[in-house]
């Protein structure tokens, strides 16, 4: 397998799905969590050549976590190229990566800003959302994408320590941001949460995990209502198995990670950048009707 992204120069080409992207089988290539998407083989596609944005979100500024790679990476470069200020937080570890999308922002004449740091305390969510508010000139567009996920196919191996940072990256972060985001976002705004197949059909290995994601989608269904009477959306993208460090990095055990996206209808992983319009759409005008929804993009694997 090559390590260089796929040579795809134009998003609206038609192209069979099954052969658009790499099939496993992919070489092993264990990380260190959080994992870096410059040390993947191949490398995933976050729509670095391939995107052209329209304008649609012209304007709007934007905080999407978990901004340096996979998902996040490919709604920050296609939000700079629909017209928006982007601010991306991660961890310091992924510092290259992260400077990689600034880059690619920048590009685009847009504003970037880069806000490193732990989603695992109420402080730094706080400090977070006012921070994005203050260098953007307020926020739009709040995207909660960051999580943690590990493997473990015992019960009996997931530590306390585990189970407490997943539940506080993927549950208590994402209330905590919503929460600090709220007096911020005006009528028009939208809040769009990363969910999983998970939630719906949960692999045994990720107990944690998958029981996190049930909790994203039940929160954005009851914030949605909370919110409606704002103007303000809200809506969570339930993905199936997406090319990105979250899993050689401890998400799956290395024989998964190998053979991942085999079994899905397309029989292959898909690339962040194929979630990046859907992303588009929940944060655009386009979607004035649309909260309290989940879109799964999943190969054809039902939700």
């Amino acid at each position: 397998m090559s390590d260089q992204q796929p040579d795809i120069q134009n998003q609206f080409e038609m192209r069979d799905p099954l052969r658009q992207y790499p099939q496993p089988p992919f070489p092993r290539q264990p990380q260190e969590a959080p994992g870096l998407a410059s040390a993947m083989q191949p490398r995933p596609d976050h729509g670095e050549s391939s995107y052209q944005g329209l304008g649609r979100l012209q304007g709007r500024r934007a905080l999407i976590t978990g901004g340096d790679s996979g998902i996040g990476r490919a709604v920050a470069i296609a939000y700079a190229r629909e017209g928006a200020d982007v601010a991306i937080n991660y961890l310091p570890e992924e510092e290259s990566d992260a400077q990689e999308v600034v880059r690619l922002i920048e590009e685009a004449g847009r504003k970037a800003v880069a806000l490193p740091g732990d989603l695992r305390t109420r402080e730094f969510c706080d400090s977070l959302i006012e921070q994005a508010a203050q260098q953007l000139g307020g926020l739009d567009i709040l995207v909660i994408n960051a999580g943690k996920q590990v493997s473990q196919d015992d019960i009996a191996d997931i530590t306390d320590e585990q189970f407490d940072d997943t539940m506080k990256v993927n549950i208590y972060a994402m209330f905590w941001l919503s929460r600090a985001a709220a007096p911020h976002l005006q009528p028009g705004a939208s809040v769009i949460i990363t969910s999983s197949i998970q939630a719906s059909k949960p692999s045994k290995n990720l107990l944690d995990y998958a029981s996190t994601k049930a909790a994203n989608v039940a929160f954005a269904q009851a914030l949605s209502g909370q919110l409606a009477e704002k103007g303000i959306r809200v809506n969570a993208v339930a993905p199936g198995p997406i090319w990105t460090p979250l899993q050689p990095s401890g998400g799956q055990p290395q024989e998964k990670v190998q053979q991942f996206g085999e079994s899905v209808p397309l029989a292959r992983p898909g690339q962040p950048a194929e979630l990046a319009s859907a992303y588009v759409y929940l944060a655009s005008q386009e979607s004035s009707y649309v909260t309290g929804a989940v879109l799964p993009i999943t190969g054809g694997t039902l939700f």
